[in-house]
């Protein structure tokens, strides 16, 4: 078995997104523009009325992770909810979706903080319809290891003999949520034919392969050959201050030519131009944006909570009650 040796190293650096918004961007940026099949990564964070508003996306999908807060979204086809802290949502453009994502308020006034991703379309997928896949924060498997020290949330593939619960994206991905507790120590597998990248959300103890120490906010990219990559986490005192936090995403290359302009993407610039053309004149996939009007663009309420999102917490804690009393008669293995 060999080792997956480090590429590249890329900070993500703060800079300002949507309307108002800020992300740290560590891929679609100047010094890593792709990672086959990936097209972008934020750690984004918005408050109030500052976030995404409506806005379009052609030939891709969307993964969003919230990791603090909450967001509405709601889109042309008639879609719209509320994502809450562990949530994600597999978004497939296809052919053509027009749709807005606002934080939610948060009673302590922080910022809605979390990750996106925007993944390239296989070519026969790209005008396939727009769907929607929420994975709820109790719905995704969690395995520990070294003692308890390292905790996976399996979100998708399989990690220390846990695998995720379902298929969520068009394209192949493996996406897993690491919290590594001081000397906390792991090995994890990888797939032959898929690319992997690091970010550490938190911590600046964690060393890769026993060589290459990695800090927080840095995005680590590693190189094609090799099944699996080892790490620890150096702090010697255990505490909140000291856990590293930080998620490994995989994805399946695809052989293909990619040409992006923005939120579109294609396999040619004739295919740019035309998905510009189809939003501008509101054709061949965009046409409900004659119609459409935006419920959340200019901020998230209450009422729209309790209402139309079908935000409310209460029905949110039945609605996990209900799935942890139907997975109670086959309990996954949560502890190796």
């Amino acid at each position: 078995m060999n080792a997956r040796n480090i590429a590249k190293i890329v900070v993500g650096r703060q800079q300002a997104e949507g309307a108002g918004a800020t992300v740290r961007r560590s891929i679609g940026i100047m010094n890593q523009r792709k990672f086959n099949p990936f097209l972008m990564f934020d750690h984004f964070s918005s408050s109030g009325t500052n976030g995404f508003p409506e806005h379009p996306h052609r030939g891709q999908e969307t993964i969003t992770l919230i990791l603090h807060g909450a967001v509405a979204h709601e889109d042309f086809t008639g879609s719209k909810g509320i994502l809450y802290a562990g949530d994600l949502q597999f978004m497939t453009a296809g052919r053509g979706v027009v749709h807005s994502e606002m934080p939610v308020p948060n009673d302590d006034g922080s910022p809605t903080v979390g990750l996106q991703l925007w993944v390239d379309l296989p070519d026969k997928l790209k005008d396939s319809e727009p769907r929607y896949r929420d994975l709820r924060a109790w719905e995704i498997p969690e395995v520990t290891s070294d003692d308890g020290k390292v905790t996976v949330r399996v979100i998708s593939g399989s990690s220390h003999g846990v695998e995720s619960v379902k298929d969520l994206a068009y394209t192949p991905i493996n996406y897993y949520y690491f919290r590594v507790k001081a000397g906390g120590e792991f090995k994890q597998e990888l797939q032959k034919g898929f690319n992997y990248f690091l970010y550490v959300l938190n911590g600046d103890d964690l060393i890769l392969n026993n060589d290459t120490r990695v800090n927080q906010f840095e995005n680590v990219f590693f190189e094609e050959d090799g099944d699996h990559f080892t790490g620890k986490n150096l702090a010697t005192k255990d505490s909140k201050e000291t856990e590293v936090e930080f998620v490994l995403i995989g994805g399946q290359k695809l052989d293909q030519e990619v040409v992006q302009y923005g939120p579109f993407v294609a396999s040619s610039t004739q295919g740019i131009q035309k998905a510009v053309m189809d939003y501008q004149f509101a054709q061949n996939g965009f046409e409900r944006v004659k119609s459409w009007r935006t419920l959340i663009s200019d901020g998230v309420t209450k009422d729209m909570i309790e209402g139309p999102l079908e935000g409310n917490l209460e029905a949110r804690e039945k609605m996990k009650q209900q799935y942890l009393a139907k997975k109670a008669g086959s309990p996954l293995k949560d502890e190796l």
